[in-house]
């Protein structure tokens, strides 16, 4: 528990450059609008060619991001971080 809400953490998150949704979680004391939890998928990053070894370094990001959910500068560094990891990695191919 980092004690933000979902809906703070998925704001944070996109300053960071990393997508997810608010979520509710089993028993969820907020409403659905705020929400305890957020939803992270993966096939957006499969598909670009992340494996198992490059999560860790996906949820030190996410993890610094929501740390982080009130700095703009920290959120701008970490999606610079984002960026690096994944500028190799194209989402569309054309």
């Amino acid at each position: 528990n980092k004690n933000i809400s979902g809906k703070d953490a998925e704001i944070a998150l996109g300053k960071a450059e990393i997508t997810v949704n608010k979520n509710m979680v089993p028993f969820d004391d907020k409403s659905p609008f705020i929400t305890s939890g957020i939803r992270v998928g993966t096939p957006a990053i499969t598909t670009r060619g992340l494996k198992v070894e490059h999560m860790k370094i996906v949820v030190d990001l996410i993890d610094q991001a929501i740390i982080n959910a009130g700095n703009d500068e920290a959120l701008h560094q970490i999606s610079e971080s984002v960026s690096d990891l994944m500028s190799s990695r194209r989402l569309f191919v054309m």
